[in-house]
């Protein structure tokens, strides 16, 4: 039988921590599995293998980002509104609310909350505001926002999805119409298309890319020569590369990865988020989980926790990948490690 006292004792502590009390991670195997369709997988996914939840309950989890300075991982549930930390000694706790717009008309916005997160510097995270429209700056001593894209051409961004920062200060962002409850027929939508963006260290906004759909996730290769876009399209689930000279501008484009043969009702999921490895191999959220591509596309492998992945960020030492999968945030400690550690 079960010591009562150290039960109740528990219960106590609870009770007195709250939210910042760790819950002991779960494995969760049973509903998770590692597909293999490279032999390169053997040297990304130990053969021990496990993948852990962490905490759960969220409208729909997104942005990981592993804060150095603080050994902690911020992320955003986007219909929740709120921006959350986890660590492995305080656990759970609510760090933003509201992460976007603070009295959104419910008429209008699906969500309303901060979606993709970047590091700015060691005091300082990128925010794609949904709500507010617009890239943000969040100092994360204060809490303090402000505003640093909120237009093009003079009409407001519909709703800022993702955004990836260069050393050099130059940002990229997508910007698609998914916080309106009307998409694309949304009254207040002023742009007329769902653009890629560039802002220069200058602070002028331009458009690199007018044709995708569902401009979604994303990021850079370590080599910051690369600009990775995914689109989140259920009959052109895809992923861009644009080539990058040193001052950040797009010389060039090509179609990196295709993975619409993918998408089914057994493989929830679409090209959203995406990080990428200190050796260029990327890690995209796709149907089914994460896709794992080696640095020229080569499908390599799946990674799946059971739920739709929305993103996904290397944190710790660089070898644990953090998982966003819908109202779950879980992780899995990989053999490669990402790029920046």
């Amino acid at each position: 039988m079960r010591n009562l006292s150290a039960i109740a004792a528990a219960c106590l502590l609870a009770t007195l921590c709250g939210a910042a009390c760790a819950a002991p991670p779960t494995v969760i195997n049973e509903t998770s599995r590692i597909e293999r369709w490279d032999p390169a997988m053997d040297a990304i996914v130990p053969r021990d293998w496990k993948i852990e939840k962490l905490a759960e309950g969220f409208g729909w989890a997104e942005g990981p980002i592993w804060v150095k300075n603080g050994g902690y991982l911020l992320f955003t549930d986007v219909p929740g509104n709120k921006m959350w930390k986890w660590s492995e000694k305080g656990g759970l706790e609510k760090f933003l609310d509201p992460s976007g717009a603070a009295s959104p008309d419910t008429n209008v916005w699906r969500e309303a909350g901060a979606n993709g997160l970047a590091i700015l510097d060691a005091d300082t995270i990128l925010l794609a505001d949904t709500g507010n429209r617009s890239i943000q700056k969040l100092d994360l001593r204060t809490k303090q926002k402000t505003p640093v894209a909120t237009a093009h051409e003079g009409r407001k961004f519909s709703s800022p999805n993702d955004v990836t920062r260069m050393k050099s200060g130059v940002l990229f962002f997508t910007d698609p119409p998914y916080g309106f409850k009307k998409f694309d027929d949304a009254p207040e939508k002023e742009q007329p298309f769902n653009g890629v963006y560039r802002m220069g260290k200058d602070g002028r906004v331009t458009v690199i890319e007018k044709e995708l759909h569902r401009p979604n996730g994303v990021a850079l290769s370590p080599d910051e020569k690369t600009l990775y876009v995914t689109q989140s399209e259920p009959t052109k689930a895809i992923i861009l590369a644009f080539t990058l000279d040193e001052g950040g501008n797009v010389t060039g484009k090509k179609l990196f990865a295709d993975v619409t043969d993918l998408v089914s009702e057994k493989a929830p999921g679409l090209p959203d988020g995406l990080t990428v490895a200190a050796d260029g191999t990327i890690f995209t959220s796709g149907p089914g989980g994460i896709l794992v591509l080696s640095k020229d596309g080569k499908r390599l492998g799946r990674i799946s926790d059971g739920k739709p992945t929305a993103n996904c960020k290397f944190g710790d030492d660089g070898k644990t990948l953090y998982l966003t999968s819908q109202n779950m945030l879980a992780r899995i400690r990989l053999d490669i490690k990402g790029a920046g550690f």
